[in-house]
């Protein structure tokens, strides 16, 4: 099975699963982090397919219950929804082995990759794939924005909203942050005198039935961990505050509070908690800080993160990754004689803080949801966010469209063949739905052929 093409729909089956042991399900989760691609929709695709229709540990009922509550979240929706299920089958750790595995493999891979960026980038072979990759990518953003806002942009606030967003973020250069508050508190203050207008939009998947009894079905009780509770609420909070504040200390007492890594952690703490809509829609603010204001990177770097982040598993904000390790290295954080190893280090804090708060939200979070059925007060707020992140990423694909077509600025040449394969990008993603894996394999073969022939061309 590969992430576009999920199990087919096995018949339905007449008994309940077997309980699953925790074994069994830390190799599930090991084998999803490593298959995870697909962004966001192909990650929960699969989940689908192996937990609802083929192992049937979760009913889709209960499935698509979970995904609202991460929808409404701030963070990856998928690793969080691999998060609820782990935690609703397995407890505490359940939750944390899921979501944890969910993320590793990527990690270290774009460690990997990134270091082959940072140390052989101005290779032929290295700059000839980036250039084949950029115009894919600035599709891929493109092709992002259509689909969600066919999702999102269902009547004239929606546009009006996905509008006002854009001009905020394009001609004011209003913060992100405070386009998602804007946007949040329209939809939930216009739901009570407009329901109709900001009721949640499609969801990922129709209530399908025919998979059989689940483990945990429709009519399962709550497990008594999944139970609301005050005293476990303020358990996870204070722990999960005590994490960060501990990790967080250290790099005060070992670096200072204006210290590169101080300064990552505390900004992608930030980050971590307005990336609503997705890893596409948090982009802008992590150039923001990234690129204008500390300067950690370049803008072009930044789109050659994303590419990065597109090839690898699990989900694409993983692209902090590339961001720590890349300002790391060129910010020689540990030192000079220690590039790697300070690189690594600060992939791995701009990690940590980036998914702490998942965490938190979703074993804090859970027992209420548990408890609770979807209700316009928790959906509208997220009607609204995703209509103004339309307009978030559009500003998003022009951005890298600027730095894609004109690499020296309006004042430079113009590059057309940056321009050809972008828009061949866009026929393969609008016309023939080609996947993002092949798509990015075309592109950077296409990126090869220019590079090795432009010579002969000129």
């Amino acid at each position: 099975m590969t992430p576009d093409t999920p199990a087919a729909t096995p018949p339905a089956a007449s008994g309940r699963p077997a309980p699953v042991g925790f074994g069994e399900a830390f190799l599930f989760w090991l084998k999803l982090g490593f298959i995870s691609f697909g962004g966001p929709a192909g990650q929960i695709a699969i989940m689908h397919a192996e937990l609802v229709e083929r192992r049937r540990w979760i009913s889709e009922k209960r499935f698509l219950h979970a995904l609202n509550y991460c929808m409404l979240l701030p963070g990856p929706e998928a690793q969080q929804l691999a998060t609820y299920i782990g935690w609703l089958m397995h407890r505490t750790w359940g939750g944390i082995v899921a979501g944890a595995l969910f993320v590793l493999p990527s990690l270290f891979i774009l460690i990997a990759l990134s270091w082959v960026y940072v140390r052989f980038g101005d290779v032929p072979v290295v700059a000839g794939i980036f250039y084949g990759i950029k115009p894919a990518v600035t599709a891929l953003v493109l092709h992002a924005a259509h689909r969600i806002g066919t999702r999102a942009l269902k009547n004239g606030w929606m546009w009006g909203i996905a509008a006002a967003s854009f001009v905020a973020i394009f001609a004011l250069n209003a913060p992100f942050p405070a386009i998602v508050l804007a946007a949040g508190l329209i939809g939930y203050f216009g739901a009570r005198r407009w329901p109709a207008v900001f009721a949640l939009g499609g969801g990922h998947a129709n209530g399908h039935q025919g998979y059989g009894p689940a483990l945990i079905d429709d009519d399962t009780a709550p497990p008594s961990h999944a139970r609301f509770s005050r005293s476990h609420l303020a358990k996870v909070l204070a722990a999960g505050l005590a994490l960060w504040l501990a990790a967080m200390g250290v790099l005060v007492a070992t670096q200072g509070w204006q210290g590169t890594l101080t300064q990552m952690g505390w900004f992608f703490t930030k980050a971590a908690l307005v990336t609503f809509g997705g890893a596409y829609a948090v982009l802008p603010y992590v150039y923001q800080g990234a690129v204008e204001h500390y300067q950690w990177l370049s803008g072009p770097q930044m789109i050659d993160g994303l590419a990065l982040g597109e090839t690898t598993p699990g989900p694409l904000i993983m692209v902090v990754a590339f961001v720590g390790f890349v300002g790391g290295w060129l910010q020689q954080v540990w030192g000079p004689d220690a590039l790697f190893v300070g690189a690594a280090a600060a992939a791995m804090v701009v990690t940590f803080v980036t998914f702490l708060p998942s965490f938190i939200f979703i074993l804090a979070g859970g027992p209420a949801v548990e408890a609770t059925h979807g209700k316009l007060g928790f959906t509208a707020p997220l009607s609204a966010i995703t209509a103004a992140v339309v307009g978030v990423i559009l500003n998003l694909a022009l951005f890298f469209a600027y730095h894609l077509l004109w690499p020296q600025g309006f004042g430079g040449a113009f590059d057309a063949m940056s321009a050809v394969i972008a828009v061949g990008a866009l026929v393969a993603l609008f016309r023939f739905k080609t996947g993002v894996m092949p798509l990015l394999g075309l592109c950077a073969a296409l990126g090869l052929a220019v590079t090795f022939l432009k010579p002969w061309l000129s």
